[in-house]
């Protein structure tokens, strides 16, 4: 009796196609609508791009132990992004007497020379407490939020089913 394997990797290329849309999402906010990013809105930036890879790595994988230690390492990036996610909703939901996330970038080009200008460049320069844009009511950590925890709970699902049947 021969059995259909699961769709792990018709999984991960969701995955990789849904987070590289946040991705572009995010510039599209950035760029065009002018919304700086905040020093969290970077950090999971970079945790977007870590699933988007691990997910291109998952989607090329083919046997169920690559499955395993894949869905495990998406689980541990996409629970890191949500972790930062969560942080910054909470911050938005009550924000402290003094933002101190980022500065603002053409205060920083004025006030510093260049070798620690570009530096910080990438820690962002939004402030993190405000809430720029909305969608049902949601701003944009916590949608992140919910996509991030999203991809930790298929990707811990497709690690644990993929362990069963590995050691089938």
């Amino acid at each position: 009796m021969f059995l259909k394997p699961p769709p792990f990797r018709q999984i991960f290329g969701l995955f990789a196609l849904s987070a590289l849309g946040m991705l572009a999402f995010g510039l599209y906010l950035q760029h065009v609508e002018g919304l700086n990013p905040c020093p969290m809105c970077i950090v999971q930036r970079y945790a977007l791009i870590g699933v988007v890879l691990l997910a291109l790595a998952g989607w090329r994988v083919k046997r169920m132990r690559g499955f395993m230690v894949i869905g495990g390492l998406v689980t541990l990036v996409s629970g890191f992004g949500a972790f930062v996610a969560a942080r910054q909703s909470w911050l938005q939901w009550y924000p402290p007497e003094i933002a101190t996330c980022g500065r603002d970038f053409y205060g920083m080009v004025e006030n510093f020379p260049i070798n620690r200008v570009v530096p910080m460049i990438f820690k962002g320069s939004g402030d993190c407490t405000q809430v720029d844009w909305t969608f049902l009511g949601g701003s944009i950590a916590n949608w992140s939020f919910i996509c991030f925890v999203g991809y930790a709970l298929v990707g811990l699902a497709i690690a644990l089913k993929a362990f069963r049947v590995h050691k089938i």
